[in-house]
């Protein structure tokens, strides 16, 4: 058996907060009496002294600010299972599983994700980002809200909710700006073209096309004069900006839009709460 509990170490990171044993008291509820009671039981079965008074105050002596530090964690813990429980008890959402493509601009995904938790902080959400050419594991996904490139998948139906622009880009030190313009297929023919994963189609004026599985992998590749390629000019901003990289001044096909849909599991019907915030979220026009 343990020799102290739960509640005697919540009093007292209550009294550290407070300052004082009263106002410990009228926060949880009780007598001051019991506040000290408990207290004088955990310090005793410690055998270590945990709170000293200075002037009006209660704080923590070294050892007991170093105890309660170790004790925390499991606190936080324990209320976090209190809450889940009555989360259950209430029929809310303890999970809900998102599948999102690779193209889509993190800074808005995270400022979603962001307040999604503000909302619903006892809904865990499991994110899964794929490449487009990823449809096996997109088809055998078990998730509850999808953002993808196709509008209609084997786990639901969806709408359009945004295109991603790509657009020809190289670094401002590679060849093909020594060129004269615009350039035209037979003068890219010579340079490798920078794909992330077949997220497009090879491009007929590429000699080859190295693929690469992540779009971080590619702007890399881009930036050390590897090749060329079609990028999502949200995630290069910076670059383009710094002049780091540039768009190539093509004959035609600078530009290319990739289509994102909006896609829910055909089973969730009617929507629940939480489900349909989140596809709210996502239908906003970013700030």
């Amino acid at each position: 058996m343990h020799k102290t509990t739960l509640e005697q170490w919540t009093l007292l990171e209550k009294v550290v907060s407070s300052g004082s044993f009263s106002r410990a008291a009228e926060e949880t509820h009780r007598s001051q009496s019991s506040v000290s009671y408990n207290l004088s039981v955990l310090q005793e079965r410690l055998g270590v002294a945990l709170l000293v008074q200075e002037g009006r105050r209660a704080v923590l002596t070294p050892e007991g600010e170093w105890l309660l530090s170790q004790v925390k964690p499991l606190l936080k813990a324990f209320s976090y299972v209190e809450t889940r429980a009555a989360t259950l008890k209430s029929g809310m959402r303890t999970r809900l599983d998102l599948v999102v493509d690779s193209i889509f601009p993190r800074r808005r995904l995270f400022a979603i994700l962001r307040q999604f938790q503000q909302r619903y902080p006892q809904t865990q959400v499991r994110l899964t980002e794929v490449l487009e050419n990823a449809s096996d594991e997109v088809a055998s996904s078990e998730a509850d809200v999808m953002v993808l490139t196709r509008r209609q998948d084997i786990t639901g139906l969806g709408e359009w909710l945004m295109n991603i622009d790509f657009v020809a880009v190289a670094h401002r030190d590679h060849p093909l700006f020594a060129l004269d313009t615009p350039l035209n297929d037979e003068m890219l023919r010579p340079w490798p073209l920078i794909q992330i994963a077949d997220n497009h189609p090879v491009s007929p004026s590429a000699s080859e096309a190295w693929t690469f599985s992540t779009i971080d992998a590619a702007i890399e590749a881009v930036m050390y004069q590897v090749g060329y390629g079609w990028l999502p000019e949200e995630r290069i901003h910076t670059q383009l900006e710094q002049g780091v990289l540039r768009v190539l001044p093509l004959s035609h096909g600078t530009r290319r839009a990739t289509p994102l849909h909006l896609i829910v599991k055909r089973t969730l019907a009617p929507l629940d709460e939480q489900v349909d915030t989140l596809l709210s979220l996502f239908s906003q026009p970013p700030e």
